[in-house]
């Protein structure tokens, strides 16, 4: 994982996300689907990977997102 990606895991029974090196979870979800839209959105706002770890922590899906471009840069 490069810096900075997102990874949806299970800790004690609880989903969360958190930002790939970080010690603390972004945010928490009862469900594995809730944590998993959350984490897909952010990954998708900062253009990185979004890791989805099964319950026994091994990697279960990964998905991309690059970075949008602005289709109306400002001009200058």
């Amino acid at each position: 994982m490069v810096k900075g990606d997102i990874e949806t895991y299970n800790e004690d029974g609880v989903w969360k996300n958190r930002v790939q090196g970080g010690q603390r979870a972004s945010n928490t979800a009862e469900t594995k689907a809730e944590a998993q839209a959350v984490g897909r959105d952010m990954a998708r706002d900062r253009g990185v990977e979004h890791v989805i770890k099964k319950m026994d922590g091994t990697i279960g899906e990964r998905n991309t997102y690059p970075r949008s471009r602005d289709k109306n840069p400002p001009r200058g």
